[in-house]
């Protein structure tokens, strides 16, 4: 097939990846169908893997390496004080329906995630202490971005926010339209993105597919236009078994979110099916017990009250931490696959975790010995109770819809009987389990999990500042409880605004050290991530950062003779 001509003037960007072969059609399947086309207002999963084959952004994550590198900004400079950013921007190239890319598309972007009656779900990215970033622009193709305050991860929220064509959505948002904008129905031409791809069609309840955009901004070694792939089709299925069966079948080349257990399903027959399972270790999910210790002043909860003498003394936590096999939840809920944890930095975070973090227990004895310093002792049945003689117990909530913290829940449940705690598990659905977490703290256990959208530490902040929104323990807090949230209130903002790496990093270490201290939640174990691929497919590079499988979907391509090209 004839390469895309490239045009004089146009700055390219050439890529080290494997010089591949023109052609073919890859497909994969989500879980559900994207919400909406317009990145503006994306917040769902599958919008988000869609959109970012359209869209491109100034400067990008590399997902494999978790570090920064040019995109449409082909250059950019950061001034001594930290507070000034200079990006050039690549001359010559055009968005996917062959219109010019230029510094006012850029000025037009920033003006709409800012713009709070849009309430895009990025806006708080781009408010740095307290302030707006302030863009403007140097010709048409170089752009100046000022922010308030030095802030080390500022490159990496660029990544984020994908550029869009002014000459398409201007007129809608100037009429206040923007939120009608571009929907799953919106004919294919009139989208368009700096992305590998372009819309070409979509069926409700099946499939949505894009074509290759003959004017991307990216070449191989020998000058042919990327991407290779002439389309990529996403498959609506609705659940992990039946993207299983799927991917098992031959009817797409691409499967990822799968539990250890389908994972070994798959694994027994990739030789005979021709594909690969791969293992990438852990992810940046993070696993935890967490204790309700929130102030229950205003609220009328006297039996969960009475029980925070206990969670609120470190002496109990770090018990309870000491009697927990972390081997056998590995073991158990992932079948080998996932890590033990003692902080909430995984071990696939490769530039920001503390490798020198220590991993006590499993010790029934040392946690009967902080538990007696704490002023336990043990009934005569070997039922654990407090200084008053009540009974050691409490209720651990768990998202019914999933099984694997279900599974960790009812391990703990076993592991603390070795303390003579008696603890319930009680699951509730997802959206109730939030509610009672933050907002009527009725609760006084759970078994919860997060999972960072990025390595770096600020993309934590609102977890670890005492102030946070999702800040676990007495979330929003006008001022911080404890001293050692008053460390880590400094260390996290003193992290955001230092630019030199190995003095962040030192700063991060001691967060995790306090968590790991403190034990405001008891980390447990991270999943590994586990996808898997039909063989031939070339320059396939799977990571632990979203998207796991499509992030280099312009370097894919199939091999000769493997299934898929045409």
């Amino acid at each position: 097939m004839p390469q895309e001509p490239i045009r004089g003037g146009e700055e390219l960007l050439i890529t080290a990846d494997e010089v591949g072969q023109r052609g073919g059609r890859l497909v994969v399947a989500l879980r559900s169908e994207p919400r909406t086309l317009n990145p503006v207002l994306a917040a769902d999963g599958s919008s988000k893997e869609v959109l970012g084959r359209i869209m491109g952004d100034l400067v990008h994550i590399n997902r494999f390496t978790q570090k920064t590198e040019a995109a449409l900004a082909k250059s950019w400079k950061r001034s001594p004080d930290g507070r000034r950013f200079t990006l050039e921007l690549r001359r010559g190239i055009r968005f996917s329906d062959g219109q010019p890319f230029e510094a006012d598309d850029v000025l037009f972007t920033f003006q709409v995630y800012l713009d709070e009656k849009v309430r895009s779900p990025q806006r708080d990215l781009l408010i740095v202490g307290g302030k707006p970033i302030v863009v403007s622009k140097r010709g048409t193709h170089t752009v100046v971005l000022e922010i308030a305050q030095p802030y080390a991860p500022a490159e990496r929220i660029f990544d984020s926010i994908a550029i869009l064509p002014r000459h398409l959505l201007k007129k809608a948002y100037d009429e206040g339209a923007l939120a009608q904008a571009w929907g799953l129905n919106t004919p294919a031409g009139q989208i368009a993105g700096l992305g590998p791809f372009r819309l070409k069609g979509y069926v409700a309840g099946q499939r949505l597919v894009l074509e290759r955009n003959p004017y991307f901004w990216k070449a191989d070694r020998k000058k042919n236009r990327l991407p290779y792939l002439d389309e990529i089709a996403f498959l609506f299925v609705p659940s992990e078994d039946a993207q299983v069966v799927r991917f098992q079948a031959g009817e797409t080349h691409i499967v990822n979110r799968i539990s250890a257990k389908n994972f070994a399903v798959l694994q027994r027959d990739q030789q005979a099916r021709g594909y690969q399972m791969l293992d990438l270790g852990p992810g940046l999910e993070y696993n935890f017990l967490v204790f309700n210790l929130n102030d229950l002043s205003a609220k009328n909860l006297p039996a969960i009250a009475r029980k925070q003498a206990w969670f609120r003394d470190a002496r109990f936590r770090r018990a309870l931490s000491l009697a927990l096999d972390r081997a056998g939840i590995i073991r158990l809920v992932y079948d080998g696959r996932g890590t033990p944890l003692w902080s909430h930095v995984t071990a696939g975070n490769r530039l920001w975790v503390d490798a020198g973090l220590a991993r006590p227990g499993p010790s029934l004895e040392q946690a009967r010995q902080l538990l007696r310093a704490a002023g336990f002792s043990w009934k005569g049945d070997g039922t654990l109770q407090d200084v008053s003689g009540a009974a050691v117990e409490f209720s651990v909530l768990v998202s019914s819809t999933n099984a694997q913290r279900q599974q960790m829940a009812t391990i703990l449940q076993s592991d603390l009987q070795g303390l003579g705690i008696r603890v319930q598990v009680a699951p509730l659905e997802f959206r109730t389990v939030l509610d009672r977490i933050f907002n009527t703290l009725e609760y006084e256990a759970s078994v919860s999990g997060l999972a960072s959208g990025d390595a770096d530490p600020t993309s934590e902040m609102n977890v670890w500042l005492s102030s946070g929104a999702t800040h676990l323990w007495n979330p929003a807090q006008k001022k911080p409880a404890t001293p050692w949230e008053a460390e880590m209130d400094s260390l996290m903002q003193q992290q955001n605004s230092t630019l030199d790496y190995k003095k962040r990093k030192k700063l991060y270490d001691r967060v995790q050290r306090i968590v790991a201290e403190q034990l405001p939640i008891i980390c447990l174990a991270s999943p590994h991530v586990l996808v898997g691929v039909k063989n031939g497919i070339g320059n396939f590079q799977p990571a632990i950062l979203d998207p796991q499988t499509l992030w280099n979907a312009e370097a894919l391509y199939f091999r000769a003779g493997a299934a898929g090209r045409p």
